[in-house]
């Protein structure tokens, strides 16, 4: 605090204090004459209450002026510090402005590799201290981007040593299915320091009953509750290359490495969600949390079309709230495009056409995001959903289900390279891995599978 404030705060303290005495001093004169018994002063007590009054009139004056000189100071204070914070702001955003004036460290075409840079930082073939460098302007700028990665929560740890983003997003819509039912869960960092994330989950509610008569007895259950405990996993892959290959290739292998482990890595966890086992390091998957509903179709327009009606009214009805989507194969999306009225007509039209009395409407004509409409609901196509199930049929299944009842915890990936596993060879392994955790069983009921849809019949 102000020094000045501080001498002007114990000088009006000092002047209350003394004013406060004064008051005093002055009741007991009042109070010696009551108690005699006299209703007016003598001729000393007169002087005296008067020079008293005086007295407490001048330190009303000085706890008014202190009081006004704190009020001036403390407002220049607040103007000082509100200036003094303007200034930083400023400070802070001209910074904004100077770096995102600046290119990213790690970009397409720019001639730098994060890999090779990564590899000589950690094998200390970095004599010129460039590669640590850019790893290390790499790390600020994740820091400071903030930015949303379908596969990477920035965790804060290691920074320089996470993919830059673009080689994380370049990737998802390659050859290898991607994570669309992944992507439909209620998604959150994965904390630090845990092997297993428990959530809290009511077991048995309160009731209420009609009171037969005044003063009888009313309803009294007490809450329940338990917990969903999802296990952290992890997935990771690596490979070994050799050193000539990082040394002497005419172009960056970032592009080669992480195309090919980040996209695998995807459908791996896209997997685990849909069908993971619950043992052998795997999550509890969507289809073996126990409590789903399940329904059996047949590969026919009216029974799968009966089939999903059915199981939106089960969510409905047994989780009190809608279903948020359709999940179904690309190949039962397919076979359902391919069918025809009995005029020969499609069932399934375009948007854009104005379809009327159609099964179901297609928007988009992609294998892993929003394709279309059907009961009201939209549509998802994941072709990491099983098309092996049955006893010998090759079935696939449809999932219809209340997506934001999912939970998916997942920490950033992350990257390591390792010289001397194979090292008399001149080989480096490079190695990608994250954590996951995962959970569908806060609310099993708000999911149903519908099952026995034998390999389609696309009319040849």
């Amino acid at each position: 605090m102000d020094e000045r404030l501080n001498r002007l705060i114990a000088l009006r303290e000092q002047a209350d204090e003394t004013r406060t005495a004064l008051l005093a001093q002055r009741t007991t004169i009042l109070t010696v004459a009551a108690d005699e018994g006299r209703q007016d002063l003598t001729e000393d007590e007169d002087r005296a209450f008067r020079d008293l009054t005086d007295q407490i009139r001048t330190a009303d004056t000085e706890i008014g002026g202190c009081d006004e000189r704190i009020g001036e100071l403390t407002e220049e204070i607040d103007r000082n510090r509100s200036i003094a914070e303007g200034a930083i702001a400023v400070r802070r955003a001209q910074a904004r402005v100077q770096v995102t004036a600046q290119p990213a460290t790690y970009i397409r075409g720019n001639g730098h590799s994060y890999l090779q840079d990564l590899i000589r930082f950690s094998f200390r073939m970095d004599a010129d201290g460039t590669a640590e460098e850019r790893l290390r302007n790499h790390g600020e700028d994740v820091t400071r981007s903030q930015e949303y990665r379908d596969l990477d929560r920035v965790d804060g740890s290691g920074g320089f040593f996470v993919p830059p983003v673009w080689l994380m997003n370049q990737f998802l819509d390659l050859a290898r299915a991607g994570r669309s039912v992944a992507n439909l869960a209620e998604s959150d960092v994965l904390p630090p320091g845990t092997d297993s994330i428990n959530i809290p989950k009511v077991a048995t509610g309160t009731s209420t009953e009609i009171q037969t008569a005044d003063n009888t007895q009313i309803a009294d259950t007490d809450l329940s509750d338990t917990y969903v405990s999802a296990p952290v996993r992890t997935v990771a892959g690596q490979q070994d290359i050799a050193v000539q290959l990082l040394d002497q290739s005419p172009i960056n292998f970032d592009q080669v490495i992480f195309s090919d482990l980040i996209a695998d890595y995807a459908a791996k966890l896209d997997i685990q969600v849909i069908a993971g086992s619950g043992t052998a390091g795997q999550v509890l998957g969507i289809r073996r949390t126990a409590g789903i509903a399940t329904i059996t179709a047949s590969p026919t327009v009216r029974s799968v079309y009966g089939a999903i009606a059915d199981a939106i009214q089960r969510v409905h009805t047994s989780r009190f709230q809608p279903p948020t989507v359709i999940v179904m194969h690309p190949r039962r999306w397919g076979w359902l495009l391919s069918q025809l009225d009995d005029t020969q007509r499609p069932l399934v039209l375009p948007q854009q056409n104005s379809p009327q009395n159609a099964l179901a409407t297609l928007g988009a004509v992609a294998a892993e995001q929003i394709v279309g409409n059907l009961h009201g609901l939209p549509v998802v196509t994941d072709p990491n959903l099983p098309i092996t199930l049955g006893t010998a049929t090759n079935e696939d299944v449809i999932l219809v289900m209340r997506a934001s009842d999912l939970r998916l915890y997942e920490s950033g990936i992350r990257t390591r390279v390792f010289p001397s596993p194979r090292s008399a060879t001149l080989t480096t392994r490079l190695q990608v891995y994250g954590y996951l955790a995962f959970t569908a069983a806060r609310y099993p009921q708000s999911i149903v599978e519908i099952g026995g849809l034998t390999p389609p019949d696309f009319g040849g």
